[in-house]
C-alpha cells in the first residue's frame, strides 16, 4: 500500500511538470514584464537613453547628500548645503531650488540659472561630500541575500558570488537584473547565467549600476519538492 501510494504520488508531480509546461508556453504573453522585457531587450537598450549598455551612469543627487558651492569669482556665495526630504536646497540670496535627481553637470547648471539675477555668468564648481554609496541588492535563491557596496565594476555573476553563490534550488538560466530608470520606469532583464557558465563565454554578462537588484527565481523542482515523500527523492531528482 505504501509503494502504490509512493507511486501515485510521483506520477502527480510528473503532471504537474507537464502542466506548468505547457501552460508556460502558452502563456508567454501574459509574463509580460520578464518576458517583453527578454524579446524587446535589443530594441530597448538602442532606444533608452538610460539602458543595460550604459556603462558609466552619472550620479544623481538624492535627498540627503551634502555638497559644497564655491563661485571663483565672487566667494561671499560660497557655501555649503543639503538635498531636503523634498528634493531642494535653500541658496543664500536665491531661496529654495528643486535639485534631486539631477547629475552635478546639471546641477552647475541650474545653479548658474538661479544666480543669473544676480551675478554676470557666474562660474560655479560643485564639490559633492556626502552621498549614497553605490550598493546592488542580491535577493532569491542566493547564500546571502542583502545588500551590498558596489565597489568598482562589477558585474551579474560577480555580484551572485559576492552573495554567496547560487543555491541547488536556483534557476541559474533565468537570472533576472532589475533596474530603475526613473521613478515610474523599472526596467528588467532576463540573463542565462547558465548558459554563459556552460558556453565559458562572458561577454554578456552586464555590468551593475548603483541601485540595481540581482533576483535569483527558484527552479521548478524546488517548488515541486513538497510534494515527493523524502525516502524517493533520489529517484526523481532531475536538476534544472
Amino acid at each position: 500500500m505504501q509503494n502504490f501510494r509512493t507511486i501515485r504520488i510521483a506520477v502527480l508531480a510528473v503532471l504537474a511538470l507537464v502542466c506548468e509546461s505547457t501552460y508556460a508556453q502558452k502563456t508567454t504573453s501574459a509574463i509580460s514584464p520578464v518576458a517583453a522585457a527578454t524579446s524587446e531587450t535589443a530594441k530597448a537598450n538602442d532606444a533608452a537613453p538610460e539602458s543595460f549598455r550604459d556603462r558609466y551612469p552619472r550620479y544623481k543627487l538624492r535627498p540627503g547628500d551634502a555638497f559644497d558651492i564655491s563661485f571663483e569669482l565672487s566667494p561671499e556665495f560660497n557655501q555649503s548645503v543639503s538635498v531636503q526630504p523634498d528634493g531642494f536646497i535653500t541658496l543664500r540670496s536665491v531661496g529654495d531650488v528643486h535639485v534631486a535627481g539631477q547629475t552635478v553637470p546639471e546641477l552647475t547648471t541650474t545653479l548658474r540659472t538661479a544666480y543669473a539675477p544676480i551675478l554676470h555668468d557666474p562660474l560655479v564648481s560643485i564639490t559633492l561630500k556626502d552621498f549614497e554609496k553605490p550598493y546592488f541588492i542580491a535577493d532569491g535563491q542566493v547564500g546571502r541575500p542583502g545588500k551590498y557596496d558596489l565597489r568598482g565594476d562589477t558585474t551579474l555573476t560577480e555580484a551572485v558570488a559576492m552573495a554567496g553563490g547560487f543555491l541547488d534550488s536556483s534557476k541559474h538560466s533565468q537570472v533576472l537584473l532589475f533596474r530603475r530608470v526613473n521613478d515610474q520606469w523599472v526596467s528588467a532583464k532576463v540573463i542565462d547565467v547558465k548558459k554563459m557558465q556552460s558556453e565559458k563565454n562572458l561577454t554578456e554578462d552586464p555590468l551593475l549600476h548603483s541601485g540595481d537588484m540581482v533576483f535569483v527565481p527558484k527552479n521548478r523542482l524546488s517548488k515541486l519538492k513538497p510534494l515527493f515523500p523524502s525516502a524517493s527523492m533520489g529517484t526523481f531528482t532531475k536538476t534544472y
